[in-house]
């Protein structure tokens, strides 16, 4: 995509972002046209502004969460199969998380709900039953459960587990983490990394909005919402084939939160587990120094750090890191590990 491209992007973003939502796509009509690209990578980051994404659920993870007021509420008190819904959480232009009771197994789930409007969109429907034939697939104690995707009156819905306790971003709020604790949170988010992509799921969008914290210390990953498949691990004879992937999302669409992305994902480009490693230094360098390795005002300037520019040494923000500690942080940030 050219600069002028980018440019028109940045643009239209900031106009729709400063609209009502339902304001927007008439907006979006008028200002993309017939440039479809367009279009679709403002609709994607208007979605990351929100921090929306398809098992991303910000409140449900929180005891104390407030129930969201809106226009979709009128569910509250309802019953959707054999979930009661009992309060509406979360909310985002890709859905609605509510919470509510299992009345069969008598538990809390969390129920994540596709827009009737999307489910005249056959692109959209199919990456919300995408995200939960993906996200069923892993059994692994660090990655939210899910356990349904189902279709009730004409809604289609997932349910997964409620998990109790608070976001990384939460813990990280309140000022940079222990080295102790930013190292327990690290091993179980590569636990589950690892869980994930051995069966050959990438989760495209790790951030602490997307880590959850139990209050026993355990950590559940949320949101393959926008996990991509790639094919199985191939035989040790097969180099060239372990780097291979199924191109199931458009090459040139650009998916996930611009603060976090890989090179790869801000070029648009295809991408497998290592985009995931990327974000998780990411996410280990801000746990340790209190701050991102990449800052810019607008996703432009995110970028350009992201493609052309190095991060300052760990080393100068959190001098009780290990040396190896940081040599596994520059290697995981690094631009190109082919």
């Amino acid at each position: 995509m050219t600069p002028e491209h980018w440019q028109q992007i940045e643009q239209v973003f900031h106009q729709a972002l400063s609209l009502p939502p339902s304001q927007r796509p008439a907006f979006l009509d008028q200002a993309c046209g017939v440039d479809a690209e367009v279009r679709r990578e403002v609709e994607m980051m208007i979605e990351a502004d929100e921090d929306t994404g398809f098992l991303k659920i910000p409140a449900a993870a929180t005891v104390t969460a407030k129930p969201v007021a809106g226009p979709d509420s009128s569910l509250i008190g309802k019953q959707l199969s054999h979930y009661k819904i009992l309060n509406r959480i979360g909310a985002g232009g890709m859905g609605d998380v509510y919470v509510a009771q299992d009345t069969r197994l008598r538990r809390k789930v969390a129920l994540k709900i596709l827009p009737a409007r999307f489910t005249q969109d056959p692109d959209r429907l199919q990456r919300f039953e995408r995200e939960a034939m993906a996200a069923a697939m892993l059994n692994h104690q660090n990655i939210v459960i899910v356990h349904e995707i189902a279709e009730a009156e004409g809604i289609h819905f997932i349910a997964t587990e409620f998990v109790e306790g608070v976001t990384l971003r939460e813990w990280l709020n309140r000022g940079r983490l222990e080295l102790n604790e930013a190292l327990d949170i690290a091993i179980q988010i590569t636990k589950a990394l690892e869980a994930a992509h051995s069966t050959g799921i990438v989760h495209r969008d790790i951030k602490p909005e997307n880590i959850m914290i139990r209050p026993d210390g355990v950590v559940k990953v949320l949101d393959f919402g926008i996990a991509k498949l790639t094919e199985p691990p191939a035989p040790a004879a097969d180099d060239q084939a372990a780097g291979r992937t199924t191109n199931i999302t458009e090459q040139g669409m650009i998916i996930g939160t611009p603060r976090y992305m890989s090179p790869e994902q801000a070029r648009g480009q295809n991408v497998d587990s290592r985009t995931d490693i990327f974000s998780f230094g990411d996410v280990i360098y801000e746990m340790l120094t209190g701050q991102p390795p990449f800052a810019g005002e607008t996703p432009t300037d995110l970028f350009v750090e992201i493609l052309d520019r190095e991060p300052k040494p760990l080393s100068s923000l959190a001098p009780e890191a290990p040396d190896e500690l940081e040599r596994i942080v520059g290697k995981a940030l690094a631009k190109n590990n082919r």
